[in-house]
């Protein structure tokens, strides 16, 4: 058999390890995912907000 006691609980420490990293290296891939997605929202509002303001200015130039 093996020479570990009957109550070594190494293998589960191990699993208990590996299960933390994983959680760890997933909660790090979706923060990283959630800021990227919102600096591409924060983009695009100021393209958008710039793109309205230009056709503004030539609404008004037009105009007069």
């Amino acid at each position: 058999m093996t020479d570990r006691g009957w109550n070594d609980d190494s293998d589960y420490r191990d699993a208990v390890q590996r299960a933390e990293r994983a959680t760890r290296l997933g909660w790090a891939a979706i923060a990283g995912v959630v800021g990227t997605l919102g600096c591409a929202l924060i983009a695009m509002a100021s393209a958008c907000a710039v793109a309205v303001i230009g056709c503004l200015y030539v609404v008004m130039t037009l105009d007069c």
